[in-house]
């Protein structure tokens, strides 16, 4: 099942992270494994925002030890980040093994995103300007009020509830994807890549990293190689529709833009709104409805359609 969810508004920002929180719960009957938000605020030159967890949340009950690891490994991270004339402006704390850095840097963000995922045990989850990508299981009332999303103010998100069908319930498995290595770039999926490990191996030859055995994962890091080739966020989602094998209906988010691709059946279903302020879609038309309540008009896009809006 799964269900997907995404927002956009063509103006100033707003309580973008309450509004996904509304969206995500009323989905929560489609995946109540996890729940994960990519939301986008308000971008300042030269300054970042990169979200890594530095354990897995069931490390908690199985690792008596694990809190003097995490510790040990947050450690690591700052000698990392001075080593590489990274400015810590802000360090946050929301879980055990979560946290939120807010960095000033004039570096190559690849590089550091690749030295920080040396640390045993660190994962990056999201890095760039405006993105930050919140996951964990439970579902997303659950998850907002653990990370304090009720308050965040941005333009734009995508969300994801999750049913565990070929992969662990952890947060590694969990959606949203960062397009690692591109900055501000998030993927949620709702269907099945049947030609995931021809598709994996090929990018993994290009030299991108995967950190689940999630087939969703592919489409971040798949968007991820082909924008860094070059192409637009058009083009990779019209790529993707002969490219990649399976039934699938995902979204994909930048720091300026909000992109839809579905497959030639079609058979994942996703419902769009669209205003001269707000666009929203969603898997059902309820989730909808939790942020424009009242009497609206939706269509269902057809087979193979792409679409891309701008912010």
């Amino acid at each position: 099942m799964c269900g997907i969810a995404g927002v956009i508004h063509r103006g100033q920002a707003v309580g973008v992270g309450q509004e996904m929180t509304a969206m995500l719960q009323s989905l929560k009957h489609r995946g109540p494994d996890s729940t994960g938000f990519a939301v986008y605020g308000v971008t300042k030159p030269e300054e970042y925002v990169m979200r890594l967890k530095l354990a897995e949340a069931d490390d908690l009950k199985t690792d008596h030890k694990i809190r003097d690891k995490i510790r040990e490994r947050q450690g690591l991270v700052d000698n990392r980040l001075s080593e590489l004339g990274v400015e810590a402006l802000e360090v946050e704390q929301p879980r055990p093994y979560a946290f939120r850095y807010r960095l000033r840097y004039s570096g190559d963000t690849k590089q550091l995103a690749t030295d920080i995922e040396q640390i045993e045990g660190a994962e990056v989850l999201s890095f760039g300007h405006a993105l930050e990508l919140i996951k964990d299981l439970g579902d997303a009332t659950q998850v907002s009020g653990q990370y304090g999303l009720g308050t965040f103010q941005g333009t734009h998100g995508i969300g994801h509830t999750r049913m565990a069908t070929e992969s662990d319930v952890d947060i590694r498995s969990a959606h949203p994807y960062w397009a690692y290595p591109y900055n501000d770039i998030s993927v949620v999926h709702n269907g099945q890549i049947t030609n995931y490990w021809i598709m994996r191996r090929e990018m993994e030859r290009l030299g991108h990293r995967f950190m689940s055995n999630c087939d969703s994962e592919l489409l971040a890091v798949y968007t991820a190689n082909n924008l860094e080739q070059g192409a637009t966020l058009e083009d990779s989602l019209k790529a993707s529709i002969s490219e990649i094998d399976g039934v699938f209906t995902y979204l994909v988010a930048t720091d300026k833009e909000l992109g839809l691709a579905k497959d030639t059946m079609a058979a994942k279903p996703m419902v769009l709104y669209e205003s001269d302020d707000i666009v929203a879609l969603a898997s059902e038309e309820v989730a909808i409805r939790a942020i424009v309540p009242r009497e609206i008009d939706t269509s269902d896009p057809y087979d193979e359609e792409v679409r891309v809006w701008q912010r």
